[in-house]
């Protein structure tokens, strides 16, 4: 698959473009997708629920200073892909992920990609109706630097926090989670691929709901009108996270407004980023609630969303069309939502998925 990316990326600071290894799939999948062609220098399959793309990890030497800190990374944002000869110039192909719908029971969801030429978010669901054992997982994950994060986390996250429940029992479950996060962090960095991706994940089963985020993708429910945020977001700029990050021997930048870590990243947890493994942690917050008749949806949606909406007007936009379980009415709100976030200034990749609540108690 070939792949370019594009800098400036809201979440790395901007670098230069680096060249990586090509390979190619044909994606098949039950989900609908509105295809765009795009330009000629264009590239981008992507199979499965998810999006590939191929990047190099990032090889940094360190630099002594003379205020005795770790140096600002700069980290390649883009890569150009080849693969064989590399005199035979790859082949650009559509991003069939380009705009991704789903609409089942109890769920929707809305994908659209931003200014990448290659879309970096992913998502995961599986759900379980069992008479009155109901269980679910849901995730959005947004990844940066590449999509190889964000995939790897959408196909392994899940099975992983599962295991550890297993072995532990759901009375351990906050635990399991954490273990979970952090055994799919480190099997990624194993892969070696550069990137790394933000998460956020809603568990429901015995009549709870179980959320965790680590990075800035956000969970937010519907309480009888009112939006309440049950994540907080991982930044550099949050006093606790700075405080951890200074104490590990790093430091926060503010570059152009924007708080980043040596300088480079503009989040402080997350599945990935092995060029700052030592500050970026995959640790997760974990928050675990009773499910009640008063909790009507949840909204769960990466940073494209939240840069430009508020929680309270996203659930505003979206309580009309989510009266009812009609599961059409809940894809309008997602698209609606995106399309806000998009008519403010959004240029990022943008994934919203909301949760009929109310199917699962």
């Amino acid at each position: 698959m070939c792949t370019v990316a594009i800098s400036n990326s809201p979440v790395f600071s901007p670098s230069s473009l680096t060249p990586s290894s090509c390979s190619s799939s044909s994606p098949s999948s039950p989900f609908k997708f509105r295809l765009q062609k795009p330009p000629p220098s264009v590239s981008g399959l992507n199979r499965s629920v998810v999006v590939q793309s191929s990047n190099d990890d990032v090889n940094i030497s360190p630099t002594v200073l003379k205020r005795k800190r770790p140096s600002r990374l700069d980290i390649p944002i883009g890569s150009l892909s080849f693969s064989g000869d590399r005199s035979t110039p790859c082949t650009a192909v559509e991003d069939r992920w380009k705009e991704v719908e789903v609409e089942e029971d109890g769920y929707s969801v809305y994908c659209k990609r931003g200014r990448r030429e290659a879309m970096e978010d992913r998502f995961k669901v599986e759900v379980h109706f069992n008479g009155d054992k109901k269980k679910a997982f849901f995730g959005v994950f947004d990844g940066h630097g590449g999509s190889k994060a964000a995939e790897f986390a959408s196909e392994n996250l899940q099975k992983n926090i599962q295991n550890e429940v297993e072995k532990r029992g759901e009375k351990e479950i906050v635990e399991a989670i954490r273990q979970g996060y952090l055994t799919t962090d480190s099997e990624f960095l194993k892969q070696e691929q550069r990137g790394g991706a933000c998460c956020v994940t809603a568990i429901i089963t015995s009549g709870n709901l179980v959320v965790s985020n680590a990075g800035d993708c956000r969970a937010v429910i519907s309480r009888g009108g009112a939006a309440e945020a049950l994540t907080s977001d991982h930044r550099p700029s949050r006093l606790d996270e700075k405080q951890r990050i200074e104490s590990l021997g790093g430091y926060v930048d503010s570059i152009r407004g924007v708080s980043r870590v040596l300088g480079s990243l503009a989040v402080s947890r997350g599945i990935g980023d092995r060029s700052l493994k030592q500050w970026i942690t995959a640790e997760p917050e974990t928050k675990v609630f009773k499910l009640l008749p008063e909790f009507e949806f949840l909204i769960m949606a990466s940073d494209g969303l939240w840069e430009k909406v508020s929680n309270q007007e996203a659930v505003d936009l979206a309580r009309p069309f989510c009266a009812s379980i009609d599961k059409l009415e809940a894809l309008s709100a997602c698209k609606k939502l995106v399309e806000l976030a998009a008519s403010r200034g959004s240029l990022d990749d943008t994934s919203v998925m909301i949760i009929h609540l109310g199917r699962f108690c």
